[in-house]
């Protein structure tokens, strides 16, 4: 029999706020996260682009005590808070009795670039003996994981998700499939990223990937507008909560709302273009219907992937108008990556998060900075303000460079 499975926790740590409060209430007041690059001096670097989504507010002594701080990349710190805050909002008590049907599936599109980067140079000057003996523990993508399984006592499956800019949405599909076979009964599950760094921009910036627009950065992520002219780096995490319903009502847990599709596909087409008329995004968005047991005709918004890149922006706009075909002119679509930037690995588990809180809460996000809509991207992506409306399905999209595709949808709880 297969299990039903709802949130019950939500976790994020964002360009907009450390905490999910925080950050959703500056997502729906349109405010913008990116600024300056802080974390490296990033016009003496030569860099191109000058401007991210840094998380800017974040403690780590909050959430980790320090010795154990010290052992871990940034990435780590924040899947760490975020796990905890899911974690806490949920209410659930992992005991010996039921640790080991409790999971963590937390993944990251690069992991620990900056310990890399810091240590090599490191190298460079003093030898191997400049070496840490935590360096690859700090780098490596499973210990967000892992780390989470130990400060909980979690004893389920320990996984971590790698799929470029999709690993979030493919951690929660993945965990939302192991609850749903009955192979456990919670989840903690999302993505995690901190790589602002020299050579994540630089690498990003070399591709022509990346945002110029560093004289007005909180104008710079402008998916579907006529002058987008790439993405903007953000980094933070989101996790949420899943639990099956059984269990989730046997303790009387708060639902936030139910998962009740997973849709994935591959482009075969480009190691970082989308595949020509989002293609393969289509048939990612009807996997993860056809799973759910939904017609187009029954979603209400999707979180888009909505990078802010031209050709991304027109593919996915594609892509949904094949999947949904008339329904698409109705569906309300909008981008929180105008605001957070985007989170690479972890863009899936905020967006997912943020799909939630909009099923739970009844508001959309808007897309800020749509000063002039793109002919080509013709649909209703909720331009500049928080639309209050009840919403009974949402779709979050998330596409990856290597042409990987992950789809997940969320309904009212009934």
């Amino acid at each position: 029999m297969t299990q039903r499975v709802v949130v019950t926790g939500v976790g994020l740590v964002t360009p907009l706020g450390t905490g999910t409060d925080k950050t959703w209430q500056n997502l729906i007041a349109g405010k913008s996260g990116i600024g300056r690059i802080t974390h490296f001096d990033a016009e003496a670097a030569g860099m191109a682009c000058t401007i991210a989504g840094e998380v800017r507010d974040f403690d780590v002594n909050a959430f980790i005590n320090r010795k154990d701080a010290r052992k871990m990349d940034t990435f780590i710190h924040y899947g760490v808070a975020a796990a905890q805050m899911a974690l806490e909002q949920s209410g659930l008590e992992i005991t010996e009795e039921n640790a080991q049907r409790v999971g963590v599936g937390i993944g990251s599109g690069i992991g620990g670039m900056p310990a890399i980067e810091k240590t090599m140079r490191a190298y460079e000057k003093g030898g191997a003996r400049k070496i840490s003996p935590f360096f690859i523990p700090m780098t490596i993508i499973n210990m967000v994981s892992g780390w989470v399984s130990m400060m909980t006592g979690a004893k389920g499956p320990n996984v971590a998700t790698v799929t470029a800019c999709a690993t979030g949405t493919h951690a929660i599909g993945d965990a939302f499939e192991m609850i749903a076979r009955g192979d456990v009964d919670a989840m903690l599950a999302g993505g995690t990223e901190g790589c602002i760094c020299e050579l994540a921009v630089g690498g990003f910036s070399a591709a022509r990937a990346l945002s110029t627009r560093n004289d007005e950065p909180e104008k710079a992520s402008r998916p579907w507008d006529t002058d987008r002219d790439g993405f903007v780096m953000g980094e933070g995490a989101g996790v949420l909560m899943l639990e099956s319903l059984a269990t989730a009502q046997a303790r009387g847990a708060n639902i936030l709302a139910e998962v009740v599709g997973y849709g994935m596909s591959a482009d075969a087409y480009h190691i970082t273009s989308p595949a020509p008329e989002g293609e393969g995004g289509s048939r990612c968005m009807l996997a993860a219907l056809k799973r759910a047991k939904l017609n187009p005709v029954d979603v209400d918004y999707i979180n888009a992937h909505g990078t802010s890149t031209p050709m991304g922006d027109i593919c996915e706009t594609q892509g949904i108008q094949a999947a949904f075909g008339n329904h698409a002119s109705k569906l309300m679509v909008s981008s929180s990556k105008s605001m957070t930037g985007h989170l690479l690995g972890a863009a899936g588990g905020i967006e997912a998060a943020f799909s939630v809180l909009a099923v739970h809460n009844g508001v959309v996000p808007p897309t800020i900075n749509l000063d002039h809509q793109d002919s080509a991207c013709p649909l209703d992506y909720v331009p500049n303000t928080a639309r209050e409306v009840a919403i009974d399905v949402a779709v979050s999209n998330s596409f990856g460079f290597g042409g990987t595709n992950a789809t997940v949808i969320v309904r009212k709880f009934n």
